[in-house]
């Protein structure tokens, strides 16, 4: 999976629509195999038109652990969206999570003014499970 900071170089690099929609399916394609064993409804992220599946994994001080995550889509470009949404939340402490919205990074790489409106809000449901399981994990 590729860091943050190199899809954010990559987008820079790509001027029209079409380029960055292929790239963001080609990041999706990069994600690792998500069990079907964990296509759950407990791991399905409701408010997306496709099927969406997140699992968080933790470790370090419970009281604010480094949080990861793992994920999966039915859709290749929400796939590939998934992937950028991991890129931005994984192996950070909870609270960092629960504070950061991924929502300005996919402005800044411009990807929000061309997403459908089904999509926008698939994507703001994913982030705002991500940072909700963030918060009550500081919480704990």
């Amino acid at each position: 999976m590729q860091s943050l900071e190199d899809i954010i170089d990559d987008f820079k690099m790509l001027e029209d629509w079409e380029d960055r929609y292929r790239y963001v399916i080609e990041l999706g394609k990069t994600l690792p195999v998500f069990p079907e064993d964990d296509k759950t409804a407990e791991n399905k992220v409701s408010g997306c038109a496709s099927q969406v599946w997140l699992k968080s994994h933790e470790s370090g001080n419970p009281s604010d652990p480094v949080m990861s995550f793992d994920g999966d889509s039915d859709a290749h470009i929400v796939r590939g969206l998934v992937a950028i949404v991991l890129a931005i939340y994984s192996n950070r402490h909870a609270s960092e999570i629960a504070s950061l919205d991924a929502l300005n990074i996919f402005a800044e790489i411009g990807l929000i003014e061309n997403l459908s409106a089904q999509r926008a809000n698939g994507l703001r449901s994913m982030i705002e499970r991500i940072r909700r399981e963030a918060a009550t994990r500081v919480a704990a």
